[in-house]
């Protein structure tokens, strides 16, 4: 139930909702957490992945989720997509997912791209694509997935740039 406690609190706060504090305290979250889970269609016998997040993503389409790895290792392990600007950060670090109030300030003071998510020790600079190091930098098209690494790219281009550099990981997520 983690997971899904985590978009409820998120969203809570995101909107303003002046029952936050209360789902912060752990009050009141089970009837709000079982209408996301019902209008979803996520199961969560086993905890939650990525399929799962994919699922809550599709239908809280209205929100961006960004899921970062840990605080040590500062890696963007889920993007989601939405068209409108609301994002919502949620911190997974051993097997919790955590929602991130202040993105800058968990990660120490890193620097984030507002377009692609990414995080950086120090400022980039805007002439080269942060999601696939393209210099011009890509242009939003029709986005594209990419499964090894969770994320999603401006255009087939972009991905297709993201590729050749090759990925050097592949995330994983599993929340009790």
């Amino acid at each position: 139930m983690c997971l899904a406690n985590a978009f409820i609190l998120a969203m809570a706060k995101v909107n303003g909702n002046p029952k936050y504090t209360s789902y912060r305290n752990g009050r009141g979250l089970k009837q709000p957490v079982k209408n996301l889970l019902s209008a979803s269609g996520v199961k969560l016998i086993s905890g939650g992945g990525f399929r799962e997040l994919e699922q809550i993503q599709n239908y809280l389409s209205v929100y961006k989720i960004i899921v970062c790895n840990g605080v040590s290792s500062y890696r963007v392990i889920f993007s989601g997509y939405s068209l409108l600007n609301q994002k919502f950060y949620l911190l997974y670090d051993t097997g919790i997912l955590k929602v991130v109030t202040n993105l800058k300030a968990a990660m120490a003071n890193w620097y984030i791209c507002n377009a692609c998510d990414t995080l950086y020790n120090k400022h980039k600079s805007v002439t080269v694509s942060s999601l696939c190091t393209a210099k011009p930098p890509c242009f939003k098209a029709k986005l594209k997935y990419c499964g090894t690494c969770n994320r999603w790219f401006l255009s087939e281009k972009c991905f297709q740039n993201h590729l050749a550099i090759k990925v050097k990981w592949q995330a994983s997520l599993s929340v009790e």
